[in-house]
């Protein structure tokens, strides 16, 4: 399950705060339906960024998509699309 932009600053703020672990915040919140390791991951996130939210152009790189089809598998180059007017 996803956490919300609110359960995160929650669990944030209890986090920095009053110093709560993953097992502490997984008991003092256990009508959110969270999962001990989305919350681990979040914790991670944040002691190492210092933020909830996702950094900019951190994901997968839009080169690593290739339209190629067969030859993305067979290991030669796609072919580049060509763009006329």
């Amino acid at each position: 399950m996803k956490i919300s932009q609110e359960d995160g600053i929650l669990i944030k703020n209890l986090c920095l705060l009053k110093r709560y672990g993953v097992q502490r915040l997984f008991r003092e919140l256990p009508d959110k339906g969270l999962k001990i390791e989305s919350i681990d991951s979040l914790l991670k996130r944040i002691r190492k960024m210092g933020t909830i939210v996702r950094q900019q152009r951190s994901g997968r790189p839009r080169s690593a998509c290739s339209s190629g089809g067969s030859r993305a598998q067979s290991g030669q180059p796609a072919k580049k699309a060509q763009i006329s007017f």
